[in-house]
């Protein structure tokens, strides 16, 4: 009796001990609330020219990325450069899960200088900017790096952008890095954003972006359901 009580005890203050040491999430990581998305020229123009990802991967990516931030309600802001004269629409797709959002459209190559950009990102009262855009090493790198200047803690979408060649996008994402911007993908993004399976209330939608544009792991994710009523979490 008394060694199972002394056991007992150990459970309790282990449980205790696991409770009160509990890590905390890193400041450093993307919540719902922290941060503002732009969009940046997912245009056909440009997609043209893009050879560092296949376009129907990059159009994928990008739509995923577009409504992971709508299963949050992340402030997202669109925005496409001469699209009428030379660059074309925003990808009909990309349009199509912010219906009712007219992107900003630009002269300048750098969207940090459109005072409309900055003051809807300013508006928002985030210290965080999460960027995709095409190309990397031109409307990619301009705002990104002119963000962090202003104090921005900036994050940089490296699967749902593209450069017209791979050393072009990568050393790209180098002199951003080198800056002080961070490389993420649209998956990380949409799993940090959720980051607990026991949050029920955005689980559904975020499988559904998962099936839905997230490859095999998607495909992993219906074959589970079908089969055996496997979900995530508890």
């Amino acid at each position: 009796m008394k060694f199972m009580n002394l056991v007992f005890a150990a459970v309790l203050t282990l449980g205790a001990s696991s409770a009160a040491f509990a890590g905390k999430p890193a400041p450093g990581l993307l919540t719902p609330k922290n941060h503002t998305l732009i969009l940046i020229d997912h245009q056909p123009q440009m997609a043209f020219a893009t050879r560092s990802i296949d376009i129907a991967e990059l159009r994928n990516n990008v739509t995923g990325l577009a409504k992971s931030a709508k299963v949050f309600k992340v402030p997202t802001i669109l925005t496409t450069v001469a699209e009428k004269s030379f660059s074309g629409p925003i990808f009909p797709e990309l349009q199509a899960v912010f219906p009712d959002q007219k992107p900003i459209d630009r002269t300048t190559m750098n969207t940090w200088e459109d005072d409309r950009v900055t003051d809807a990102v300013k508006k928002t009262g985030r210290k965080k900017v999460v960027i995709a855009a095409l190309w990397t090493e031109v409307c990619g790198v301009m705002p990104v790096m002119s963000a962090i200047n202003e104090g921005y803690d900036v994050y940089f979408v490296v699967d749902a952008s593209g450069g017209v060649s791979t050393p072009a996008h990568e050393y790209a994402v180098q002199r951003m890095v080198q800056a002080g911007a961070h490389p993420i993908t649209w998956i990380q993004y949409l799993l940090e954003m959720q980051r607990d399976w026991a949050r029920g209330e955005s689980y559904n939608d975020v499988m559904g972006v998962v099936k839905e544009h997230a490859g095999g792991y998607g495909l992993g994710v219906i074959y589970a359901k079908e089969m055996f009523g496997a979900k995530e979490g508890k």
